[in-house]
């Protein structure tokens, strides 16, 4: 199991990381953002109240997840993810996915 993954699921380990993460909207479009847990950031976009883009383009699918050391390096690395063209981060997605199986 990836341990970007795994970390997600130990509820000792829940906000205490940084982690970067892409979702697919219900629209087909991609969001990504950071998150100190994600799972929980995940369910704020499902009930309409995470970031103004995902409203109204539910449900989200969580297709991506990278953990950092620190706020700066995930903020980052966000940042870097954002400017990349849509089949840039599909083609990442596709690398995690084919690493460690899908969510």
């Amino acid at each position: 199991m990836n341990k970007d993954v795994a970390r997600l699921e130990s509820d000792g380990d829940r906000g205490q990381g940084h982690f970067v993460y892409i979702v697919e909207c219900g629209d087909g479009t991609l969001y990504t953002g950071y998150a100190t847990d994600v799972l929980r950031r995940i369910a704020m976009h499902n009930k309409g109240r995470g970031a103004k883009y995902t409203r109204g383009r539910g449900p989200v699918r969580l297709l991506y997840v990278e953990s950092h050391a620190d706020k700066c390096a995930a903020l980052r690395r966000e940042r870097a993810i954002k400017r990349l063209p849509r089949a840039r981060k599909l083609a990442l997605v596709r690398t995690y996915q084919g690493l460690w199986g899908t969510f």
